[in-house]
């Protein structure tokens, strides 16, 4: 066997996916899941990138902290940075971040370079959100349901907004996918989120 040193890169990926809501909401669940659906995919975990940073890393509070805030934008930048990677090889990245202020998802739209963009908010009910926290292996402690109201405010008009109470994980995918235009039944791609 020989090493082939032809380039990673090839016709690039359409576009790129993130999923957001408060925590409980379903964004690892259902991202990896519509990754899973995808012929050619990669799935992007946020909160593991923040994982990475083993000294002195600092998870968002409900308080504030302006380093936790820093950190959020860091680990933002370095999804982006893989997202386009898998873009640019021909790969659809699905994102899972909690996105809140509408900042943060400006932070997103300009530092990813893929042309398309495609953000949707996963939107329970905060009570079903909670409740689902309570229930997983990942369990929080700290209530982030206030948060719902913090992304309607900021984000109301951002993406597609989806209410998960009541579906299934395979609901929510088929939803997700309808939304993107990436499922069965795709609609013109040009209906992505623009960038600016």
């Amino acid at each position: 066997m020989t090493f082939d040193p032809r380039p990673v890169d090839r016709e690039p990926a359409p576009c790129a996916v993130l999923l957001t809501g408060i925590p409980g909401s379903g964004k690892s669940t259902v991202a990896a899941a519509v990754a899973a659906r995808l012929p050619k995919s990669a799935y992007i975990d946020v909160d593991a990138l923040q994982d990475m940073i083993v000294g002195g890393g600092e998870w968002p509070i409900m308080e504030g902290s302006p380093e936790a805030d820093r950190q959020i934008f860091l680990r933002a930048r370095h999804a982006c940075l893989l997202a386009d990677s898998f873009v640019a090889a021909g790969f659809v990245p699905v994102l899972a971040d909690v996105v809140v202020r509408r900042t943060h998802l400006a932070f997103y739209r300009e530092t990813l370079r893929t042309g398309r963009f495609h953000v949707v908010v996963l939107a329970p009910d905060p009570g079903v959100a909670w409740e689902r926290n309570r229930t997983r292996d990942k369990v929080l402690e700290t209530d982030w349901t206030p948060l719902d109201r913090a992304m309607r405010a900021e984000l109301g008009d951002a993406g597609t907004w989806i209410d998960t109470s009541g579906q299934s994980v395979e609901e929510t995918v088929d939803a997700v996918l309808t939304a993107t235009g990436l499922g069965p039944g795709r609609r013109d791609r040009t209906t992505a989120q623009p960038r600016g």
